[in-house]
């Protein structure tokens, strides 16, 4: 690498986890953006997995890992990237680890203070003491897949046996009505906070990528001390977590607290991503964006003071 205004960049996307549909969508919006800006050149990949050796034959400055699920962003690329060298963009594999594992991360928000819904780690046979309604989804995955909202205790019987069989453990967690928030953070900085309201009462994986009904509040009305609160949890959550460059924490948050859901090492980049979604309202182009987290990446190798 001979300075941060010629850049190689290697965009991953794809990837052998269950959002691989998704990654293509976010990659290919990723490499388009990084084409636009002068001093990038940009090398797109679709991948299926990839091990140390290959990604030193990338010839990449900077990898960009546009990649979701437990695999592509939960440590195991993160961990490839690191033995083979190579800068890259987003968390070590440690954060992107324990971030994928949302029961790590409410252990630790506990920790911190930060409010999390209260939950319990079901395996087969393990006896039920949360009660309806509450809120079944895997321990490690992400974009809401396999994610049931349970009514009734009929309802979390049924889909608590429809998990098992593809999941030795389940997580529940009590069901917390309230508005759904997300905090993006670039840096070591906050982006503007934006609301979700989906037309069906869940923001499930077709509201997030499928349909076109959902709405997005940017900067909603929302009380300061409330929007303050979710602006200094998702801060000290990334510091906790040693996250960097880029990460979005998820809450739903009632009349009077921010109820912290799970943290997000490398969010989405479609048309209906939400980190994106925040940046532009923040006045940062996709171009702008991407060409930043790529420098903070670059400028992280050299050892030059970066942020996070």
């Amino acid at each position: 690498m001979t300075g941060l205004d010629n850049i190689r960049v290697a965009v991953l996307m794809g990837g052998p986890d269950e959002e691989h549909e998704v990654s293509l969508v976010s990659g290919a919006a990723v490499a388009a953006a990084l084409e636009r800006v002068d001093g990038i050149e940009v090398d797109a990949r679709i991948i299926d997995t990839i091990d140390a050796d290959a990604l030193r034959e990338l010839e990449a400055d900077v990898v960009f890992p546009v990649l979701h699920g437990p695999w592509g962003e939960g440590g195991g690329i993160q961990r490839e990237l690191e033995q083979a060298g190579v800068p890259f963009v987003g968390s070590g594999p440690r954060a992107a680890a324990i971030a994928m594992d949302k029961v790590q991360t409410k252990e630790l928000a506990a920790e911190l203070g930060i409010a999390t819904p209260a939950w319990q780690v079901l395996e087969p046979g393990t006896e039920r003491a949360l009660a309806a309604p509450a809120v079944l989804k895997p321990p490690a995955q992400g974009s809401s897949i396999d994610l049931f909202v349970c009514r009734s205790e009929d309802q979390l019987d049924q889909h608590r046996d429809q998990l098992h069989r593809s999941y030795d453990t389940v997580l529940a967690e009590t069901c917390i009505t309230g508005r759904e928030i997300t905090v993006g953070v670039v840096g070591d900085a906050t982006l503007p906070l934006i609301e979700i309201i989906p037309a069906e009462g869940v923001y499930d994986y077709e509201a997030k990528y499928n349909r076109d009904d959902t709405e997005y509040r940017v900067d909603p009305d929302l009380p300061e001390l409330l929007a303050e609160a979710c602006r200094s949890n998702a801060l000290a959550l990334g510091r906790a977590l040693d996250c960097r460059d880029l990460y979005r924490v998820d809450f739903i948050v009632d009349h009077q607290i921010p109820w912290m859901l799970e943290v997000n090492t490398m969010p989405g980049f479609t048309d209906h991503s939400l980190l994106p979604m925040a940046a532009g309202a923040g006045g940062r182009s996709m171009a702008c964006l991407c060409s930043e987290l790529v420098r903070m990446a670059a400028a992280r190798a050299m050892g030059e003071p970066t942020t996070r």
